[in-house]
């Protein structure tokens, strides 16, 4: 990512979430003309924040929920790296993550938690109601 610049990291990064159902709105903003911080808005009653200095190279995403990051991928310090959902405090070095690649697990997250919560929501009203 370090080989791209400002605008074209801004364009993929729009175009990735312009293409997903998870993505409800995104704020982009610009910083000196040499960083871009963006917030991701998503249907989970959760968000991605991004960061991305082109001169540096440096490149972070984090899925943040209720004030927490429970996902996360940067190349900070030890290179690139993720913070998986099981354990976000755990640094898993890997290859570089693109946001399309982040923003892929980020939606099969969502769709887990969706059937979750739907799963949940019809045993309580079976059980309320008495029905299996």
């Amino acid at each position: 990512m370090a080989d791209l610049r400002l605008h074209e990291f801004i364009d993929t990064l729009r175009q990735a979430c312009d293409r997903s159902d998870a993505v409800t709105s995104y704020d982009i903003r610009v910083q000196d003309n040499a960083t871009v911080k963006i917030r991701v808005l998503l249907v989970a009653d959760a968000f991605i924040d991004v960061y991305y200095n082109p001169e540096t190279g440096r490149c972070s995403f984090v899925l943040v929920r209720k004030g927490r990051r429970i996902y996360g991928a940067d190349n900070a310090f030890i290179g690139w790296h993720v913070h998986p959902l099981e354990n976000p405090e755990q640094h898993i070095r890997t290859r570089e993550v693109s946001f399309a690649d982040f923003l892929a697990v980020v939606e099969e997250w969502i769709q887990r938690e969706t059937q979750y919560q739907q799963h949940r929501y019809k045993s309580q009203h079976s059980l309320r109601s008495g029905t299996s």
